[in-house]
């Protein structure tokens, strides 16, 4: 099972964001921060150019998952204002119902493709059928069967795997939000020890040294690759990254950056430089990538010049960052049988068309993939706004709020 966005991405889901302040600057204006939500819509574009075309260099060019679970950590720091239970019933709140609906659909297409849990060899028996609360309550990875179907169906036989597989995120992301109130009692404490004991913990047992069987194993695993940016995302949110002197961060993050690819040149995956292979370097490369961002911030009330052309798919893609996660894959899966609808018009009987379909094959599904991602949010998003008591809203880019502010003016 890989590991990508984000986009984290579920946090995105959440309200509000608010600019962090430093200390020793006057509050600002509440708000989102638009670099941040500029940096949670990157990390979900990367995520599904990452699963069209599977080009493990993306993974170094830009760490989604790192980066958004500290911007994630980051605004549960400030959430932890608040009573802690209350925080964490309300993530669960947000995040659960979305989940849901995409299970109850993977699970039909699973059962209707003739899967049965209790006959599966990988997830029979008792603990198979108990496996499957994962899906209403994902404490841990919810069965599937890595194969079914036919190779020449209308999905490839891989299609449970693909589609389901993404739901470790959210594994990931609900046992941060648990563990996050000791977390940042525990930073507040010793800032430094709690910061860097993830990335020790991924030195362990993410490299051999110790390994750790199954599920138990894979969660571990991904606590500690991803631990360090969550933590970081309350240094960031605490004051305590602006207190350290930009040289002084950057220079360290890039010394362990350079370590996290020399780790990586000798580690080299089925998939080559493809960093979801190599906890290490995957950990490294994201810490230091991610202090680098933190430290750089600018805080954005408004998407700055060029960039505000892009401001109603920022503000849509941070809206729908939950449901753009899970059904994205399943979506880019969905666009293979649509483009061969295209091999029986007539005009495919001449050879030259044909080979032209089938060398543009890549394009025309990344073309398509986006539609496909529009009208899933059209259908499925609203679920977000009840996640999260809001009135619901088939394309929240913002522009309705943005009309009101520019006619009260």
């Amino acid at each position: 099972m890989s590991h990508h966005v984000s986009a984290e991405t579920a946090e995105a889901a959440a309200a509000e964001t608010p600019a962090a302040e430093t200390p020793g600057t006057a509050p600002k204006k509440p708000g989102r921060d638009r670099y941040l939500d500029l940096l949670r819509s990157l990390a979900l574009v990367r995520v599904v150019v990452y699963h069209l075309f599977g080009w493990g260099w993306l993974t170094i060019v830009f760490p989604s998952m790192g980066v958004m679970f500290a911007l994630a950590g980051s605004l549960m720091a400030r959430s932890l204002k608040r009573p802690a239970w209350g925080v964490i019933r309300g993530r669960f709140r947000r995040l659960l119902p979305p989940m849901w609906v995409f299970g109850a659909a993977a699970l039909f297409l699973l059962f209707a493709g003739g899967w049965d849990v209790s006959e599966d060899p990988d997830h029979g028996g008792t603990w198979g059928l108990v496996s499957m609360l994962n899906y209403v309550l994902p404490v841990g990875a919810p069965p599937f069967p890595w194969n079914l179907g036919d190779k020449a169906g209308l999905l490839e036989d891989t299609w449970p795997a693909q589609a389901v597989g993404p739901l470790w995120y959210i594994r990931a992301y609900l046992w941060f939000v648990i563990a996050s109130p000791l977390l940042l009692w525990a930073f507040r404490k010793v800032p430094w020890a709690t910061l860097f004991a993830p990335l020790a913990l991924t030195a362990v047992v993410g490299t051999g040294v110790v390994t750790i069987p199954g599920e138990t194993g894979n969660a571990i695993s991904d606590f500690g690759v991803y631990g360090s940016c969550w933590v970081l995302g309350f240094a960031h949110q605490e004051g305590l990254l602006a207190q350290v002197p930009r040289y002084l961060a950057v220079s360290v993050s890039a010394i362990g950056m350079a370590f996290g690819l020399w780790w990586a040149s000798g580690h080299l995956g089925p998939d080559g430089w493809d960093l979801n292979d190599i906890p290490l370097a995957q950990a490294t490369w994201s810490f230091g990538f991610v202090v680098i961002l933190l430290q750089y911030a600018p805080s954005w009330q408004e998407l700055p010049g060029g960039l505000a052309k892009w401001d109603k798919l920022v503000t849509l893609s941070n809206n729908r960052a939950v449901t753009i996660y899970l059904w994205h894959n399943f979506l880019i899966m969905a666009t293979v049988p649509i483009i061969d609808l295209a091999y029986d018009l007539p005009l495919m009987e001449d050879e030259r068309w044909s080979s032209a379909l089938d060398t543009t094959y890549m394009v025309w599904m990344t073309v398509l993939v986006w539609p496909l991602i529009g009208l899933t949010v059209v259908a499925v998003g609203w679920v977000e706004d009840l996640a999260a008591k809001r009135r619901p809203r088939l394309w929240p880019n913002g522009a309705k709020r943005r009309r009101r502010a520019g006619s009260s003016q």
